[in-house]
């Protein structure tokens, strides 16, 4: 029977609090960790196989180690918190209800790496959140687990955080540097990687917030108990944020051997009453979408990839059988047309056409060709900018058009949708 690590006790009545995260055995981690040393904590955390939560899967401990140990700069560790993909809202319930877990992971990448200083780069939308962090960090500092000399090791480490002014583009690591340091939110050009020359010049750990929050418990419970609840290199509890056409939309935690079919059946409640499944997009817009046939695949980064899609986000978009899929398309390039930070030309310009293109045949003005020119602009896209963008933009467009053609081509001939009226106006039609 799986226990939950990360929300174990997030419906208790003031789980905010410390008093209350004190009681579950927060910063025990942390305590612990201070008595080994940098490399060991990151050794544990490399053979624990932590990925990274925030989409990309990369090993935590392995970019932990990138960061040079003679560096005479300052170092600096980035939570990544600025979750703003449709459908991705897993993040917001640890900030929001359990603060001090992602401190406390904070604090501990601060140690391994010899940093003083982490930074919780949100997004700027999130208010309530960032008043819920800001009064943890008063409540950590003021009881001594943070600030200096903590629990008397001698490690000194404050967290501060920095609100974003919203931008999708400002969650790629690189551009959430340049946003920190005040510039607008736009992706560098790699290398040198953050690890090397990252905030200021300085080398720099950039985490997701969930990616954070699993350090504490690897500390304390060993890094083969992490390991072990997952398949092989899918280790450790994973959170995900299910919604759309399920009868319970939300956050659960499982482990990543749980199937996609069992987080919308035994978790979600499953397709809501009287629709059957269309298609579910796994892991966020950006990943290609899966069809009912393939949703028996593990829901880890290895086994949704050998199902043909991605993990990502972890963010699972349920769609019955009343959705258009070319409407679904187009609704998703709306919000990337509008996300772009307009930096790469087929990124900018890219989407713009995509969006046009789409609309006249969701319209029913499209004709045959468009198809094939939809598929040559996003073939301009994918693999041409600085940043994961434009491969995520084009992710809705290819996967609909590979898996639902004939709906597409069905609004071309028929010169309309051809589903019927009453299951449209309940999703409104992007314009």
């Amino acid at each position: 029977m799986f226990e939950p690590v990360l929300t174990s006790f997030v419906r208790e009545p003031n789980s905010f609090t410390l008093d209350v995260a004190l009681r579950h055995g927060a910063y025990e981690g942390l305590r612990e960790a201070l008595a080994m040393a940098p490399a060991q904590v990151i050794e544990i955390v490399k053979a624990s196989g932590l990925r990274g939560r925030g989409g990309a899967g990369f090993p935590a401990g392995m970019k932990w180690g990138f960061v040079p140990k003679d560096s005479p700069k300052p170092k600096y560790v980035c939570c990544n918190a600025d979750e703003s993909e449709p459908g991705t809202f897993k993040d917001h319930v640890l900030m929001e209800r359990n603060p001090h877990l992602v401190l406390e992971g904070c604090a501990i990448s601060c140690f391994a790496i010899g940093a003083k200083v982490s930074y919780i780069y949100i997004r700027g939308e999130f208010h309530h959140v960032a008043d819920v962090l800001e009064s943890a960090i008063a409540e950590a500092r003021a009881r001594g687990y943070l600030g200096q000399n903590i629990f008397g090791s001698g490690f000194d480490c404050d967290i501060f955080v920095h609100r974003g002014a919203g931008a999708y583009e400002a969650g790629e690591e690189s551009a959430l540097l340049e946003s920190l340091e005040g510039k607008r939110a736009q992706p560098r050009l790699r290398p040198p990687f953050p690890a090397v020359v990252g905030l200021y010049g300085c080398p720099t750990v950039i985490n997701n917030v969930e990616t954070l929050a699993n350090v504490p418990a690897i500390i304390t419970k060993g890094p083969e108990w992490f390991a072990a609840l997952g398949p092989d290199k899918n280790g450790g509890p994973k959170l995900y944020c299910i919604s759309g056409h399920v009868v319970r939309p939300g956050v659960y935690e499982a482990p990543m051997r749980t199937t996609v079919r069992q987080l919308i059946n035994d978790y979600a409640g499953g397709v809501r009453q009287g629709r059957t499944l269309k298609a579910v997009i796994p892991g966020g817009s950006s990943t290609p979408v899966m069809l009912p046939d393939a949703i028996d695949c593990e829901a880890s980064y290895d086994g949704i990839a050998k199902a043909g899609s991605m993990l990502g986000s972890a963010a699972m978009i349920v769609m019955d059988d009343t959705t258009c899929m070319v409407w679904a398309a187009a609704n998703l390039i709306h919000f990337y047309r509008h996300e772009s930070c307009g930096k790469c030309t087929p990124c900018r310009e890219g989407a713009d056409w995509m969006l046009k293109i789409l609309l006249k045949i969701e319209r029913g003005e499209g004709e045959m060709r468009d198809l094939e020119l939809l598929q040559s602009v996003a073939g301009n896209i994918a693999g041409k900018t600085l940043c994961p963008f434009g491969d995520a933009e084009v992710a809705p467009v290819l996967s609909t058009l590979r898996h639902f053609r004939h709906e597409y081509e069905a609004h071309i001939r028929e010169g309309r949708c051809p589903l019927p009226a009453e299951w449209r106006c309940g999703g409104g039609h992007a314009r």
